[in-house]
């Protein structure tokens, strides 16, 4: 089956934040957006964020992501 327009396979989103820090407005955390991918048996998608000095990753909700890191030449690509 192919991916739905803004979904990238195995559920997971487009989102053009995606390899960037941003701030989790829910917790004030800043974090690496790794993916938009549901989590687990909730339908919704959410946002997985990694600390940026590496550490245990968390979930917000996408609506909750904020001030993304400006792109610059160093920035990208991220794995």
């Amino acid at each position: 089956m192919k991916p739905r327009a803004g979904e990238r396979g195995m559920l997971h989103h487009e989102h053009p934040w995606l390899g960037r820090t941003v701030e989790d407005t829910r917790t004030k955390r800043r974090g690496l957006l790794r993916a938009i991918a549901p989590d687990g048996d909730k339908p919704a998608p959410v946002a997985w964020l990694l600390p940026p000095h590496g550490g245990v990753e968390w979930t917000t909700a996408p609506d909750a992501l904020a001030h993304p890191e400006p792109i610059t030449p160093n920035s990208l690509p991220r794995p």
